[in-house]
């Protein structure tokens, strides 16, 4: 509404205010002296008043007595905005210039929208699994839908096999479990990633051996990983197995990677948890190690609420992950333990959910890479921002959308930038802290990509952007102008 439609003069009359204000609807209208400034806001409660003083319908606004009104001065943020409602009690403010001018009116309900980094984004199928567990009264750990889950999903990736359990966490503690890994042992992981790539290692009492990113994918760099690897042969101590973690949805560089765990005899763990989806010249991330997993958390591209997936091509392995997630019950009449098991399978209602949300996992990625593609294309002109690679031979699912600020930018950081866009109820994060970095890891052994690190590079300019399939253009349009806000500020 044009702020001219809200704009009242002192000469008008108590009913032209009514009027005006049945009219625009806004809960308020804008008193102006005879020369357009500014003087205060009027509701019906300050008419109402003035009537109970006697005053009549005819007469003018010039008897409103003068009164001290909240305002904004031009460039104010949303989190201003709201903190001035709150504290005041209104739900309309209205923004003035230097001039003394009203320019624009502020309201509650259209700025108090918080754009979050990735939410779930469900749909419909879900509920009719769901309602089928519930009707069939499947609502315990196993189920039709567990069983149906694993096979859509297990075709979906093109593995065997695929065994649901709780989260990709307990995906990674079973995979170890079933290499062997045990106390002293080493693994080798990714050192740009979320903890619950590395914390399972530990569950096991091995001991992490953390390896750098490269530039071109930001995932497991080989260069880096040979060399550790040739010092763990020297040193006689060869890890159990390599977690290769695939970031925000992008693929690690698989073949050479593989080579080297290959020629020293190593088997893979592949953390697909970010890259369900995304696609290693033409398969599937996720499936080019001796196992693989998939984290169906409430942020990822599809979502069972909590949950993850194991995957592999051997029946042997699959059929022993089961066993060792379902508390390791032997076959028997009674209770029979031999071996230490755990409660790790996924329930047959978040299966459910589960089902539904594979039905659109193509348009989810199609979705968040609009995402990605959007921000790029409209923000291609700031030259203080680039953007996560994606290498000719991966697609990615982009995740989520990121960003890291140019080396030569001095003058603006990553965490700037994320203040600004939060001031604008806008969620944004850095890139995953390095688990070098991490207090609880920082003794660990950590192997450079080259002589100095790129994930210590990464996490001080990266910054995770806004990138759920469930955003509005609009959504998408208001991080990308406060962006260019604070870049005309810089």
């Amino acid at each position: 509404m044009e702020i001219l439609e809200l704009s009242i003069l002192r000469h008008a009359t108590l009913r032209e205010a009514l009027a005006q204000l049945d009219r625009t609807a806004q809960g308020v209208i804008l008193l102006n002296d005879e020369s357009g400034r500014f003087e205060r806001t009027i509701t019906d409660g300050d008419l109402r008043r003035m009537m109970l003083q006697g005053a009549s319908l005819d007469d003018q606004l010039a008897e409103l007595a003068h009164a001290e009104s909240v305002t904004l001065a031009p460039g104010f943020t949303r989190r201003q905005a709201l903190e001035k409602m709150q504290k005041h009690g209104i739900n309309q403010v209205p923004v003035v210039d230097a001039s003394g001018r009203a320019v624009d009116l502020v309201l509650r309900a259209e700025i108090d929208e918080q754009i979050l980094l990735s939410t779930p984004h469900m749909g419909s199928a879900e509920l009719d699994f769901v309602g089928e567990a519930f009707r069939t009264n499947w609502i315990a750990p196993l189920g039709p839908n567990v069983d149906a889950f694993e096979g859509e999903m297990a075709d979906a990736v093109g593995a065997s096999h695929a065994v649901a359990l709780s989260s990709g966490t307990a995906a990674i503690h079973i995979a170890l479990i079933l290499l062997g890994v045990g106390h002293g042992d080493a693994v080798f992981c990714s050192s740009l990633t979320f903890a619950a790539s590395v914390n399972p290692i530990v569950y096991q009492g091995a001991e992490p051996v953390l390896i750098d990113s490269e530039p071109d994918s930001w995932n497991m760099s080989p260069v880096a990983l040979e060399r550790a690897l040739a010092a763990a042969t020297r040193a006689n101590r060869l890890p159990k197995a390599v977690i290769i973690v695939s970031l925000y949805g992008q693929s690690a560089d698989m073949d050479p990677l593989l080579e080297l765990c290959d020629h020293y005899g190593v088997p893979v763990i592949e953390d697909a948890a970010e890259s369900l989806g995304a696609t290693y010249k033409g398969k599937s991330s996720g499936t080019f190690g001796k196992l693989g997993i998939y984290s169906f958390n409430g942020n990822k591209i599809i979502t069972t609420s909590g949950g993850g997936l194991l995957v592999t091509e051997d029946k042997a392995l699959a059929d022993r992950a089961r066993f060792l997630a379902t508390q390791a019950r032997d076959p028997a009449p009674h209770y029979e333990h031999t071996v230490i098991g755990y409660n790790y399978r996924m329930s047959n209602i978040l299966a459910g959910v589960g089902r539904g949300q594979l039905r659109v996992l193509g348009e989810r990625v199609a979705a968040r890479r609009a995402v990605f593609d959007l921000y790029k294309s409209e923000l291609s002109d700031l030259g203080w921002l680039e953007w996560m690679p994606e290498p000719e031979w991966s697609v990615s699912t982009h995740w989520l959308s990121v960003c890291t600020i140019a080396k030569d930018c001095a003058r603006i950081s990553n965490s700037d930038v994320i203040a600004a866009l939060a001031a604008d109820l806008i969620e944004a994060r850095p890139v995953w802290k390095p688990m070098h970095m991490q207090p609880v890891f920082s003794a660990c052994d950590y192997y450079e990509h080259g002589n100095a690190s790129v994930s210590d590079d990464l996490f001080a300019r990266g910054i995770c952007l806004p990138s759920g399939s469930n955003m509005t253009e609009g959504q998408v349009l208001r991080v990308i102008e406060r962006l260019r806000a604070y870049s005309r500020l810089c």
